[in-house]
């Protein structure tokens, strides 16, 4: 389990940012354990990168870095007065050019755990739930035919 501590953060991040887009990080960057589904998160108003520290932790530094350098994209686009948004073209090229990810990886913590399994009598079409469907009332979305539950345990 890797830790950073807050100046680390820092250095890391001016490092990145030095490397891969040739500009300072002049402004903060901090971790905000509150995040749940986002590896982090660029706010405009404050200048300030916030990041997701259970990425560093569960999945690992290389996909921590993606998503500084993804979260710098929106900040040097945003200091030059360029579209920083994800569905801006500007954006989408300084993602390719640096090599950024799009999109982060989701956390094995907070992946759902699909233990209702379905399969259609008619067409053999497989359904996994969360919840409970009630087979009485649901038909299979491809076939119109009878849902039956896994007798199987996942």
């Amino acid at each position: 389990m890797v830790e950073l501590e807050q100046a680390e953060l820092e250095e890391l991040t001016h490092q990145i940012s030095e490397k891969y887009f040739n500009k300072p990080f002049l402004d903060h960057v901090c971790f905000n354990t509150r995040l749940r589904t986002t590896g982090g998160r660029y706010i405009p108003a404050k200048r300030t990168i916030e990041l997701n520290p259970k990425f560093l932790q569960e999945i690992g530094e290389e996909e921590f870095i993606g998503i500084i350098k993804h979260e710098l994209c929106h900040y040097h686009l945003h200091i030059e007065g360029k579209g920083y948004k994800h569905r801006d073209p500007e954006f989408r090229q300084l993602l390719k050019r640096t090599g950024s990810p799009r999109f982060c990886s989701p956390l094995p913590s907070q992946s759902p755990k699909r233990k209702h399994h379905y399969y259609c009598e008619k067409c053999g079409q497989s359904y996994a739930r969360v919840r409970r469907v009630d087979t009485k009332r649901y038909r299979c979305g491809k076939c119109r035919g009878k849902l039956k539950k896994h007798d199987k345990k996942y």
